[in-house]
């Protein structure tokens, strides 16, 4: 599969490119940036960061705000920032609204019509972008050593990504994740679309609280968890990480470290304060 390099912009020592290429998975082309830092520049296969946005948001939002590559170039980590969805599928609806279709694909496989032709982001995610990379960039990328990260809808991601591939990521850490979402009104609205309204069970194969009931007792999450408490999305339970911790505990399962952060809010204000501890989390196993 051919990458397209519409932009290439020096920042931190490395470079961040602006990659598109057209998805066997979404039917559509796609925008993903893709970070490689210093050492991957001067001949060093680096391990690799990827990061999953929330709603309404594109590859540029991260990458230009959440100060990552800062923390990627100095531990010598790729950091890759895929779409959140399709764009130009040309579904009825599918910009209707902000937290449904066009931006908030949720990184599910849609399996109703017409959504399940193009809205296939659990699959391009997990194998078809991670697959073509680590091709195309072969001397550049360790694809044996990968951790997953993400904000709001894009730490929902991370976290049921993670949870339903065990060994396939190192670790894997969210800002403000929408950890169950079966509960809240962005995931009911979202899988009922995707998913089917009549179909609750399907739902809980994608909520992060669900999943990890699925863990053994003594599993290690290798998880670390932030969420801003002046987080209006927290306050009116779209988050819902107390559920998802109440879950891990009630499973036994350990290694998840959930910090609630005072006054910070859902903005890139409060993701750029802590890209840092995100970065060097993944580089604790990305490096063990």
């Amino acid at each position: 599969m051919a990458f397209e390099t519409k932009a290439t912009i020096a920042t931190f020592g490395g470079k961040l490119l602006k990659l598109s290429h057209q998805s066997s998975s979404t039917g559509t082309p796609m925008n993903v940036n893709l970070y490689l830092p210093p050492a991957a520049l001067q001949g060093t296969k680096v391990p690799v960061l990827i990061y999953l946005s929330g709603l309404t948001c594109t590859p540029e939002n991260c990458s230009e705000k959440g100060f990552f590559q800062a923390h990627a170039a100095r531990r010598g980590i790729a950091v890759v920032y895929p779409d959140t969805s399709p764009r130009g599928a040309n579904i009825a609806g599918e910009t209707d609204s902000w937290d449904f279709g066009a931006g908030a694909g949720f990184y599910v496989d849609a399996t109703e019509k017409p959504w399940s032709a193009n809205y296939r982001m659990e699959t391009y995610v997990t194998s078809e972008l991670p697959s073509a990379l680590f091709a195309a960039y072969a001397d550049q990328l360790d694809g044996g050593r990968v951790s997953i990260t993400g904000h709001s809808m894009g730490g929902h991601g991370a976290l049921t990504l993670y949870l339903k591939n065990p060994g396939k990521y190192r670790s894997v850490s969210a800002f403000a994740p929408i950890a169950n979402p079966t509960r809240c009104p962005w995931g009911q609205k979202a899988f009922a679309g995707y998913l089917g309204a009549g179909d609750k069970e399907a739902w809980k194969k994608h909520d992060a609280t669900e999943l990890v009931k699925g863990w053994a007792a003594g599993d290690d999450l290798k998880a670390l968890v932030d969420v801003g408490t002046g987080d209006n999305f927290y306050k009116q339970g779209q988050l819902l990480p107390e559920n998802f911790e109440k879950a891990v505990q009630e499973a036994g399962v350990k290694g998840l470290e959930l910090r609630y952060q005072p006054d910070y809010d859902h903005s890139y204000y409060f993701m750029s304060s802590f890209a840092g501890d995100h970065v060097d989390h993944a580089a604790k196993y990305l490096f063990a």
